[in-house]
Parts: structure tokens; C-alpha cells; sequence
């Protein structure tokens, strides 16, 4: 079975940026996740290997609002961290997970920080 150039490419960066990269309970880590079909945000805290909050574009909610990918990216943004402010956590470490920072990963990372997060 032979792997796809851009998936080896991603788990590269992915694996390279990670060892950058570590959550705290006061700074989680913002782990994005980007397929065809959907978008999904969580907070995780490293040191307890816990997943504090998570958002995602297949959430009912989200779900029943008839937009465009990108426009999706940027509900799930703002919900996540409309999450993290409820839960107390200002500042987060933003982890791309391997994927380029343009179009739907940059969408949810500047509404997080419009809706108050700070990364």
C-alpha cells in the first residue's frame, strides 16, 4: 500500500513542531484537526495527558447553521473559545498539527483570538 506524499509530509512537521510544543493547565495546547468534512479544536493539558474541552464542526449546534467550510472554521473558533474563557484559560499554545497555517485553520485560529483567547 503506498502512503501519500502530503500525509508522510504532515506527520514530518507534525512530529517536528510537537517536540516544540507542550500544554500546561494554565496554557493547554489548542490541537486542530482538519479533513474534508469537518474541523475540530480541542484544549488539551500535556502534563496529565488530559483532554480539557473540545469543539468541533460536528457538533448539533454547529451542525444545523448551513455555511461554508471556512465560515464553519470560524464558528468552532469562536466556540471553542468561548470554552476556554468559561473554564478560566486565557492563554492557550497553538498546535497546527502539521497542517499550513492559511484558509481553515487560520479561520479558527483568528476567531479564537477575536472571541478572547491569547496564542
Amino acid at each position: 500500500m503506498k502512503v501519500s506524499h502530503n500525509k508522510t509530509r504532515r506527520e514530518r512537521i507534525k512530529l517536528s513542531s510537537r517536540s516544540k510544543v507542550e500544554g500546561t493547565k494554565e496554557r493547554p495546547r489548542l490541537c486542530v484537526f482538519r479533513s474534508n468534512a469537518g474541523i475540530y479544536a480541542q484544549l488539551i493539558d500535556d502534563a496529565t495527558n488530559a483532554t480539557l474541552t473540545g469543539a468541533s464542526s460536528m457538533d448539533k449546534a454547529l451542525q444545523a447553521s448551513k455555511v461554508t467550510k471556512t465560515e464553519m472554521s470560524k464558528l468552532v473558533g469562536k466556540t471553542i473559545a468561548e470554552k476556554a474563557v468559561a473554564m478560566g484559560v486565557k492563554s492557550v499554545v497553538f498546535d497546527r498539527n502539521g497542517f499550513l497555517y492559511h484558509g481553515r485553520i487560520k479561520a479558527l485560529a483568528d476567531a479564537a483570538r477575536e472571541a478572547g483567547l491569547q496564542f
